[in-house]
């Protein structure tokens, strides 16, 4: 259960990080308010798996979800150019996560 919580924190990062950068600098409300929940539930999640997974793992498991799934969003929403080499090094990341549940 704690491996569940950790991605949907993971996803929810994305959620709030993507919300932070359209609030404008908390000058629009509907994202304000997203990121501001989608970041207390991101950090709840993490805090439950916590109690299971090793810091660092869990850690470095949430950073590099929210990382890819923002990333990949800004590319398909075309605020962010997609090349080849970011999509290598977007693979890379993702198989580091995997690589990490694997030898928990």
């Amino acid at each position: 259960m704690s491996w569940v919580a950790l991605v949907m924190s993971g996803v929810l990062e994305a959620v709030w990080a993507t919300a932070l950068g359209k609030s404008e600098g908390f000058g629009k409300l509907l994202p304000t308010l997203v990121f501001a929940v989608a970041l207390v539930a991101s950090m709840a999640g993490l805090a439950y798996a916590m109690r299971d997974l090793p810091v660092g793992t869990a850690y470095a498991v949430w950073v590099g979800i929210g990382a890819v799934l923002t990333v990949v969003y800004a590319m398909v929403a075309g605020d962010e150019p997609a090349s080849p080499l970011k999509v290598a090094f977007l693979v890379l990341i993702i198989g580091g996560v995997v690589g990490l549940k694997l030898a928990h």
